[in-house]
């Protein structure tokens, strides 16, 4: 999949409702995802956009949990934000996950052991939906998002080694056109394409927002 253009992106979209978006078999959400049995493969959808710095090299697997929350107002997307003294992505709004080991049997057992690590989520107040496309980052991942919902009363509890805090943020506020940011920064010469979501009090960008671009923009297709 191409980098979404700002127009496709900002297309209107329906009103749905809660159930609509999330339960039915044939809703909006679920025909967005790429099936359990037929997990993406890469390369990601932004491949084109690093093909100068990642070349044919052969990405690293990685898989993060894209986790969605039903609230009485509607779906929440829950985000973490990792401490600040970590090596990598030190203080950056994330979504937990990270590298496969060789013991995971694929990128949904990545997500959910991630998941449990980080904040205390374990498989059983986890139900995985689906995937998305894979996402390819500068550091060297081939990052495969799975999209899961959360238990209602499911509490989080952060690894104070890796996470700083947990938060919940609306998806109608995430849908909203007027919520995503884009920019422009040269990097190796070339002109790039940063999108970024601006809640109150958070900067949510790089991959964490591209996963979201690209949800988004599936919903809307």
């Amino acid at each position: 999949m191409s980098a979404p253009d700002a127009a496709a992106l900002r297309a209107p979209e329906s009103t749905c409702t809660l159930d609509a978006v999330l339960c039915a078999p044939h809703s909006l959400l679920r025909a967005a995802l790429h099936p359990l049995c037929a997990p993406p493969l890469p390369p990601g959808w932004n491949r084109a956009q690093l093909s100068d710095v990642i070349g044919a090299a052969v990405l690293a697997p990685a898989a993060v949990l894209v986790p969605l929350c039903a609230r009485a107002e509607g779906l929440n997307v829950l985000f973490t934000r990792r401490v600040a003294g970590l090596r990598q992505h030190a203080g950056q709004v994330s979504f937990p996950g990270g590298r496969s080991d060789a013991d995971d049997r694929d990128a949904l057992a990545t997500a959910l052991r991630e998941s449990a690590e980080e904040i205390g989520l374990h498989a059983a107040s986890a139900e995985p939906l689906g995937y998305l496309d894979c996402f390819d980052t500068i550091s060297g991942y081939s990052v495969t998002p799975v999209v899961a919902r959360i238990a209602a009363d499911f509490v989080a509890r952060p690894n104070p080694d890796e996470v700083a805090e947990v938060f919940e943020i609306p998806l109608a506020w995430l849908s909203d056109p007027l919520n995503l940011h884009t920019r422009q920064v040269d990097y190796r010469g070339r002109a790039r394409t940063i999108y970024e979501f601006k809640p109150a009090g958070h900067l949510i960008w790089g991959a964490t927002a591209g996963i979201l671009v690209n949800l988004l923009a599936r919903m809307r297709t």
